[in-house]
């Protein structure tokens, strides 16, 4: 059973390593906390006592709590719910000697108050009855119905006498599989560990750490994924003052100190932006957001010395989206505004849900800088309670809901918790999946990257190509031996930033190993799971002396072996060149190589020293600064001649034969191939150059097409202007 106690001399929430310690003033108006140790009495009469309507005395607090958000509610699964909970659970105890039956109730005040609906709180109530009680699944399921039955299983922990100290891990793994359904599950959960959070001072020291920690690294994250600040702050707290509790005490100090302030700047700026919205004619409602002891600790430890504005932010609540924008305008007309704390989240949402625009404007007396947070009273509510806010994902789907086909916008299956499903499966033990998932959950921000053809893929920070490729093609993602990043082609090893396009570029054979290299690139837990996998049952042979490294291209000689050669003996033939007509009689004509204009290009001339004249294409770099170092711009054009020569690049994947398959190619197309270098290979990606002459430059765009058809070839250009020579 869930032994966390209430503690009987604390009503609050006090952390259990500030026992004796002032309880911090509270950070918002709110209903009192209520007082479990008179619940527990109440409970302890059961049914027998009623407060108008026909309910228990013992949950009028959640009756009150849950009209305020759902007026039209149906109250009687409530009432049958706390019946058998209080009579499943009579004559159990918590730690503390308080009544069992205090526990569920405290966790669905919880939720209660976040807004949860009525089948939340009702499987809220039933939490602890299968798992602490004689109480059945089935028996819930045939009373409650389905929905509330696999809640209650959802929650239900795996006993340790089958799964011993896989039970934990397992019992996650069970839940999180639960949360892909439904997320209603882990706010659940979430309010469970809340109330165990705050009564855990009866427990052992090495209990509460133990606790803490869990709570640190697996459910603080899973809260803010689900959007959930409003529990996700407390655990902070508490879990804060478990692992740190002199720092806890120091932060409760300096908070302490700064609320018997008389002069708050605070009060100032929010007086301020009153009225500035009011001359403005936009109805707001300003609010001083005090912030929470671990945000506190994290601005003393970034600013030093703390000032009056650090405690707290200014929040504007308003009733329309334009509304947001409107007061954005104003206050960075009437006040000094810090522009580079500005934040636009309201047109691009957080992955969370999260809905809102950040700015801060600084003080004109002292330049102290307030940070403002502007969003709608909707936005509001969803910042705060998260996926609770959305109700049931079950219900008919409202107009706002539905998508222009009649298929419901479920936004209950976020991608993190898709990814996370997915990766789950392919954790071979408890430990993996353990050590795995609290990896994955302190990656706590997320990039979307968009695919060139539509579509996009929800990616951890930090995430890589390899990731970007095993979240879109799963097991397939083996072949995959490059990419092209904004149009570039680029590494596996690349680092994805927010809005990249990806187009991830996949061999020819299906069977292809992947690199394992690639587990020192891979950032996800998919792809690491999937890439040892693969590595596990085809483990590399031992390299045979002198074999080159797998996928290498050896560097090559400047001119390539394939290249014609004159016979033994005989004197080499110039290489044909488009003809070029000058308007200066007399002068020897120079095609530029660092443009390799080629007919039918524009062109224009130069001339230099010796009667000479570079021929360059018109929009080459060289060209403006010839105009500017006054050189004599001379008039060119193409003659009657088709023949040209050009300078080819392309860039590759490294593999076995491709020069001779790309110089094969190109043989058919007719390039008479002058000259090719080949740079030593960078992570397999490997750079080429070739001067080529072409009887008709009309063929061109065919040889280039030709060579980008060559299997592992992914680019090929022409030479491209240089920022210096002529």
């Amino acid at each position: 059973m869930n032994a966390e106690a209430v503690n009987p001399a604390s009503p609050g929430p006090v952390p259990p390593a500030a026992t004796g310690a002032v309880a911090p003033a509270p950070r918002r108006k709110a209903r009192p906390r209520i007082d479990l140790r008179r619940l527990g009495r109440a409970a302890l009469l059961g049914s027998a006592t009623r407060s108008r309507g026909g309910l228990p005395d013992a949950i009028g607090h959640v009756v009150e709590a849950h009209r305020a958000h759902h007026p039209d509610a149906d109250l009687d699964p409530l009432r049958r719910a706390y019946v058998l909970a209080e009579s499943s659970h009579r004559g159990q105890m918590r730690k503390s000697g308080e009544p069992y039956i205090t526990h569920p109730l405290a966790v669905t005040l919880i939720l209660a108050e976040l807004g949860a609906e009525t089948t939340t709180l009702t499987a809220s109530l039933l939490h602890d009855t299968v798992e602490d009680t004689e109480v059945t699944l089935d028996q819930v399921g045939e009373e409650f119905g389905a929905e509330v039955r696999y809640l209650v299983d959802g929650v239900t922990k795996l006993e340790k006498v089958d799964y011993g100290a896989a039970a934990e891990p397992e019992t996650f793994r069970k839940m999180l599989l639960a949360t892909g359904n439904d997320v209603r599950v882990m706010s659940i959960k979430l309010a469970d560990r809340l109330h165990n959070m705050r009564t855990l001072g009866v427990m052992r020291r090495e209990k509460q750490e133990r606790i803490a920690k869990v709570t640190r690294d697996v459910l603080i994250p899973l809260a803010e994924r689900l959007g959930v600040q409003a529990l996700k702050s407390e655990l902070e707290d508490l879990v804060f003052g478990v692992m740190h509790p002199e720092e806890y005490a120091h932060t409760r100090d300096l908070v302490q100190e700064n609320a018997a302030r008389s002069d708050d700047p605070l009060t100032a700026v929010a007086d301020e932006v009153r009225g500035v919205l009011r001359e403005a004619d936009i109805p707001a409602e300003v609010l001083i957001r005090p912030r929470h002891f671990v945000s506190v600790h994290r601005v003393s430890r970034k600013r030093g010395t703390l000032r009056g504005a650090d405690f707290g932010r200014l929040l504007v609540l308003v009733q329309e989206d334009a509304d947001c924008y409107a007061v954005l305008g104003e206050l960075h007309t009437c006040m000094t505004p810090v522009v580079s704390e500005f934040k636009d989240f309201i047109a691009v949402p957080k992955f969370n849900l999260y809905q809102s625009l950040h700015t801060a404007v600084a003080r004109a007396e002292d330049g102290q800088v307030v940070e403002v947070l502007i969003r709608t009273h909707q936005m509001h509510k969803v910042a705060e309670a998260g996926v609770v806010a959305l109700g049931n994902p079950y219900a008919p789907p409202s107009e706002e809901q539905s998508t222009g086909d009649g298929e419901r916008a479920d936004p209950t299956r976020p991608g993190w918790l898709s990814r996370l499903l997915d990766w789950q499966r392919g954790a071979p033990d408890p430990d993996t999946f353990w050590s795995t998932l609290r990896a994955d959950l302190a990656q706590d921000r997320e990039i979307t990257v968009f695919r060139p053809h539509g579509g996009t893929l929800g990616l951890p920070e930090g995430a890589t190509c390899v990731d970007a490729a095993y979240a879109q093609y799963g097991e397939d993602a083996h072949a995959t031996i490059g990419a092209r990043v904004n149009g570039r082609l680029a590494t596996m090893s690349t680092v994805l930033r927010d809005g990249d396009t990806v187009q991830l570029l996949m061999g020819q054979d299906a069977a292809s190993e992947p690199s394992r290299e690639w587990l020192e690139h891979a950032h996800t837990p998919a792809a690491r799971i999937a890439i040892q996998r693969r590595l596990a049952a085809h483990p590399e042979p031992a390299p045979e002396a002198g074999e080159a490294a797998r996928g290498a291209v050896a560097p090559e000689a400047q001119v390539h072996p394939e290249a014609p050669r004159p016979a033994p003996g005989t004197a080499p033939t110039r290489p044909a060149s488009p003809d070029v007509l000058v308007d200066l009689p007399g002068a020897t004509v120079r095609l530029a190589g660092c443009c390799t204009p080629v007919p039918p290009d524009e062109i224009t001339g130069f001339a230099v020293r010796g009667g000479v004249v570079t021929v360059h294409r018109a929009q080459c770099a060289v060209v403006a600064r010839m105009k500017g170092a006054g050189r004599t711009e001379i008039g060119v054009r193409w003659g009657e001649s088709t023949g040209c020569r050009v300078t080819l690049l392309a860039e590759s994947f490294g593999r076995p034969h491709l020069l001779a398959d790309l110089t094969e190619a190109m043989a058919l197309e007719g390039a008479e191939i002058v000259s090719a270098t080949v740079e030593p290979p960078d992570r397999q990606r490997v750079r080429h150059s070739y001067t080529v002459v072409l009887p008709d430059a009309a063929r061109l765009p065919t040889l280039m097409r030709a060579m980008r058809e060559v299997a592992g070839v992914y680019d090929v250009s022409r030479a491209q202007p240089q920022p210096t020579g002529a």
